[in-house]
């Protein structure tokens, strides 16, 4: 995907999930999404799970959430299949242009694919995120177990106290890091164990789910 390919788009009919935080009484409540449009440039992607072409970016409605579709993330291992398959991994470099007077923070992602593990196999999903120039990096890892044969799905998220927020008045690029891994173990070397970050028809979507608060005036 070349560098500075704007893509927005409506997919509120996904994105209907509201934030979980603003539920709970303990917590405040975020402020309203601006009414303006938020739009997400991709500035680079990178990495053996997202080849050139596979990989798109669609902002909701209502300025809540933004996907992040593969059509081509796929690790694997045992039968044929290439000694370094076990692992792919995809590093997103994203713009996020902001209304003026607002700032963001990640408070939840949704990932979701399709793993067939044998016997004694095992499989991760892992991710990290964080603003350029920041030293605080968010990280979480979801382990699957074979016999696996089945869709699957993970959700990070983060309490509201521990939100890391784009830096006001300042354009950070926002920075997504993501792996899949399969691992053989115990199961024969002939048997294919492998999982994906896409589904049958050919794409899935990842979502984050936006966080929003209104900046201090200057």
């Amino acid at each position: 995907m070349p560098g500075g390919l704007l893509l927005s788009g409506a997919v509120a009919a996904l994105l209907a999930t509201a934030l979980p935080s603003a539920q709970h009484s303990s917590s405040p409540v975020f402020d309203d999404p601006p009414p303006d449009k938020i739009v997400i440039n991709v500035a680079t992607v990178n990495g053996s799970g997202c080849p050139q072409g596979t990989t798109a970016v669609a902002v909701s409605e209502d300025n809540t959430a933004f996907t992040v579709t593969y059509s081509a993330y796929l690790a694997q291992v045992g039968g044929n299949s290439d000694p370094t398959a076990f692992r792919k991994n995809c590093q997103l470099n994203l713009v996020v242009h902001v209304p003026q007077g607002f700032t963001y923070a990640i408070a939840s992602v949704d990932y979701r694919g399709f793993a067939s593990l044998q016997r004694g196999a095992s499989g991760a999903q892992k991710a990290s995120y964080y603003f350029q120039g920041s030293s605080n990096t968010a990280s979480k890892s979801h382990p699957f177990n074979g016999p696996y044969d089945d869709n699957w799905q993970a959700t990070d998220s983060t309490d509201w106290a521990q939100l890391v927020w784009a830096p006001c008045g300042v354009q950070r690029n926002f920075n997504i890091n993501t792996e899949l891994r399969v691992a053989a173990g115990t199961s024969s070397s002939s048997a294919v164990s492998f999982m994906t970050m896409d589904s049958t028809d050919g794409d899935i979507s990842t979502v984050y789910h936006m966080a929003w608060k209104e900046c201090p005036a200057s």
